[in-house]
């Protein structure tokens, strides 16, 4: 059966550690899904124990980054090699609530082209990590969902689902951190594509380190950050910013060739 959603799990010698976020996961996964455990060393800590659990459940799949290293070189792999029509980005450390893929998912399915796991909208919640990095976060949140009207309070976190067709027709160019998020949020805002959002509770990794890099990756979030703001674009004119090829959408099997944003 061919799967409806594709989780993309990007990982870095998480170990045992995976064991647990596997089972929740599949445990809570309820839609016809792969989960595609995306790494970038063939002797990365990861890789026996997820082989492990793809030996007994065939929803999981160890991938190897042939991109180049780094959690966005990671994503946009797992991205290209997803079997499914929609695609969600999940971290390895317990963070994000697997529970929520599903209802994710069925937003993409009904026509957003962004779905975005929100900790700053009413009955959402961040339990922990570093105070900087709570602050930055939530008011970048709060300024993108204000001023530039983003239609999610909650644009950097990397919780979120997307229309995998958009996601190849607008590209990633982000080659560092977690941006992507943030990058795919903003042209889908630029474009004036749908985006929505669900609350989530957030809660700081349990075990190990984490490996976000404030300093590293900031360059890349005030980029698209930026980015957000601006007028309409068209997919041509986003295409020829890029150096991409704007390739014509396929009739959307929901009923219409073109999404419209709404609200």
């Amino acid at each position: 059966m061919k799967p409806r959603v594709s989780v993309i799990v990007p990982v870095y010698n998480e170990g045992a550690a995976i064991l647990r976020c596997l089972e929740r996961m599949l445990r809570e996964v309820l839609l016809p899904a792969e989960v595609l455990i995306v790494h970038d060393m063939p002797d990365d800590t990861t890789v026996p124990y997820a082989e492990e659990v793809a030996r007994t459940d065939p929803r999981v799949r160890t991938v190897l980054n042939t991109y180049g290293r780094g959690p966005a070189n990671a994503i946009r792999f797992g991205i290209d090699a997803a079997r499914a029509p929609v695609v969600v980005v999940t971290m390895a450390d317990g963070c994000d609530d697997p529970r929520q893929i599903d209802e994710l998912a069925r937003l993409v399915d009904r026509g957003v082209v962004v779905a975005a796991a929100s900790r700053y909208m009413p009955g959402g919640q961040q339990v922990g990590g570093p105070r900087l990095k709570r602050m930055l976060s939530r008011w970048a949140g709060r300024t993108l969902y204000t001023f530039a009207r983003v239609g999610t309070r909650d644009a950097t976190n990397s919780f979120k689902a997307y229309d995998a067709a958009f996601v190849r027709e607008v590209g990633i160019e982000s080659r560092t951190g977690f941006e992507i998020g943030l990058e795919l949020t903003a042209k889908a805002n630029r474009l004036r594509l749908p985006v929505a959002e669900i609350p989530t509770i957030w809660l700081d990794r349990p075990l190990g380190e984490s490996h976000f890099d404030l300093g590293r990756f900031l360059p890349g979030y005030l980029r698209w950050y930026f980015f957000a703001y601006g007028r309409r674009l068209s997919r041509e004119k986003l295409a020829a910013r890029t150096g991409a090829v704007a390739v014509p959408r396929q009739p959307d099997p929901r009923g219409s060739t073109e999404y419209e944003k709404t609200g």
